[in-house]
């Protein structure tokens, strides 16, 4: 299979759909982080923008100027939800100051970037189900189920051998989801990783010891039976990467890693690390 199959195809080409994504982004030269900056500035009115912290996995190659959020993994009756924390009426988002003892926040205010900040989920204080939903088309199993199925533990039970010949096998089994996207709403877009790396990052076990201990603890409680999951926006023009989606991505050696065909943004899942960005504000109700 060709290595550059999923670069654009000719320049012209590459053009449009550069100008099509800033449309969203501001410019090109801006960069995602300035994007965010001007977008604040320019906005009419908006809630819950500003400096935000959280724990993300971190970004290891390619333009994208930061990690993709984690989402904190809670288990019910066997299915997989995103916890959403509680609304704080001051500041305007749903927070928790000092998530699982780390003394680093998990905030609705981490989702507010790349078009999120308009999505009804985002909302602190909407009615949306947590539960993790099925979105079939990138991974083979999936196309087992419907979309809108929960996704459940069960689903996961081989996934210290699943592989699909992209990369290692045994790495863990992956899933794309929506969360907190119930109705006809915008979608919150979410990879879900089942992986026997993700207790060893827990517990801080081997070339992991080397991991800050608040980011450490953070992810200890934002993870469960293995279970991770993270926002699935690129930090960088807001496309959607892959954890083991695309073969072409063995050229950027990101074939265990998440990669973002649209501009070979390259993200590591067992890498978590502590990120500081500009927020979007929410428009007003």
């Amino acid at each position: 299979m060709p290595l550059d199959e999923d670069k654009y195809p000719a320049e012209s080409g590459r053009r449009r759909f550069v100008k099509g994504v800033v449309g969203s982004a501001t410019l090109s030269s801006v960069g995602a982080g300035g994007a965010a900056a001007l977008e604040t500035t320019t906005s009419s009115g908006g809630v819950g923008g500003g400096s935000s912290t959280y724990v993300a996995i971190e970004n290891t190659a390619g333009p994208a100027p930061r990690g993709m959020p984690i989402i904190p993994i809670t288990i019910e009756s066997g299915e997989l939800q995103g916890h959403w924390p509680e609304y704080d009426p001051e500041r305007g988002i749903a927070i928790e100051d000092d998530f699982g003892g780390s003394g680093i926040p998990y905030s609705s205010q981490m989702l507010q970037y790349c078009g999120l900040q308009t999505a009804e989920g985002v909302q602190p204080q909407a009615e949306q189900n947590n539960t993790f939903t099925m979105t079939t088309g990138d991974y083979d199993w999936q196309s087992e189920y419907s979309d809108g199925d929960p996704l459940t533990v069960d689903m996961f039970d081989d996934y210290e051998e699943w592989g699909n010949d992209i990369g290692s096998e045994g790495l863990g089994k992956p899933a794309t989801a929506n969360w907190r996207s119930e109705g006809d709403v915008q979608n919150i877009t979410v990879q879900v990783l089942r992986s026997p790396e993700v207790p060893k990052i827990a517990n801080g076990e081997g070339k992991y010891s080397s991991i800050p201990g608040p980011v450490q603890q953070y992810f200890a409680e934002a993870t469960e039976q293995s279970f991770m999951a993270w926002v699935n926006k690129c930090t960088h023009f807001c496309c959607v990467p892959g954890y083991k989606t695309l073969s072409g991505a063995a050229a950027y050696n990101a074939e265990d890693k998440v990669y973002c065909q649209c501009h070979q943004s390259v993200y590591d899942p067992f890498s978590p690390t502590q990120v500081t960005f500009t927020a979007l504000p929410r428009p007003l109700q």
